[in-house]
């Protein structure tokens, strides 16, 4: 997996490619957590990603909580309809904002 991190003021945006799985979520916790203590609106650019396992839907869901308790937002950009069906299966399209 690849992972591009974007900062600008009080947002990052973390664009990844590949598969999200046991073996990849914590190099994407990792680099969500090395963003800076001002960043506080967080995005998950999933145009590249065509497959999450449920190791990625708790990073999904820490990374909300921390965006909360900043007092920012949390964002996941253009999932694939594989990816957005297990959001769906799920509930987190009720609990997160999906930009498709």
């Amino acid at each position: 997996m690849e992972i591009k991190t974007t900062i600008d003021g009080t947002a990052a945006t973390f664009a990844i490619a590949g598969k999200l799985t046991v073996q990849t979520a914590p190099e994407l916790e990792a680099a969500i957590d090395a963003a800076p203590e001002e960043v506080c609106n967080l995005t998950i650019d999933l145009s590249e990603v065509d497959y999450v396992s449920s190791a990625g839907l708790r990073v999904f869901v820490a990374t909300d909580k921390l965006a909360v308790k900043r007092g920012g937002t949390f964002t996941l950009l253009h999932p694939c309809a594989d990816v957005y069906d297990v959001l769906e299966m799920t509930g987190l399209v009720d609990i997160f904002t999906i930009e498709r």
